[in-house]
């Protein structure tokens, strides 16, 4: 019996799994299409919360593969707006990497963004992110800048759990 199959769920998977190629080999773990932040083990979160030049290939060959343009070494060669792009994708992945590093911690309650697949928010930025970008983190009641952060307006709220990431990292242990 013939079996139907979903060519661009096939295709995206491919892209997927060559796009996480490197995190699998650098992790010794799994990741695919349906790969949430909170799936990421503690050890690969802290490397790529960083935001070092090293972590940012793993970003960079991942979103690259993702919308199909190539692999991380080819970052270089690719045209302003599209470098532009992936930096602006990448900004934003990093952020939400940082956001479940905090969560972790026990700082955030809730993050914008957590529910989907780290493939959905790299091949729908455009259309998510400007959505999931006008929410802020949720700190957690049990977070000594709590009594400040509630009394805040929306860009406040963004700029007390921004100012956070600094000590976040501190804890960082590899």
């Amino acid at each position: 019996m013939s079996e139907i199959v979903d060519i661009e769920k096939a295709r995206l998977e491919m892209r997927a799994k060559k796009g996480f190629r490197n995190w699998t080999n650098r992790f010794d773990c799994c990741f695919g299409t349906s790969t949430l932040m909170k799936n990421i083990p503690d050890r690969a979160l802290a490397f790529l919360a960083e935001g070092s030049p090293k972590s940012s290939f793993y970003y960079y060959d991942l979103i690259i593969n993702l919308k199909d343009m190539g692999s991380g070494f080819s970052f270089n060669e690719l045209e302003p707006a599209e470098k532009m792009a992936v930096i602006d994708i990448h900004l934003f992945i990093l952020d939400r990497v940082r956001y479940e590093y905090m969560k972790r911690l026990g700082w955030l309650d809730y993050y914008p963004g957590e529910e989907y697949p780290i493939v959905e928010l790299v091949i729908n930025f455009n259309d998510m992110a400007p959505n999931i970008l006008a929410k802020p983190a949720v700190l957690s009641q049990s977070h000594p800048c709590y009594m400040e952060y509630i009394s805040k307006n929306l860009f406040e709220k963004e700029e007390i759990i921004r100012k956070l990431i600094p000590e976040a990292l501190n804890k960082i242990s590899l």
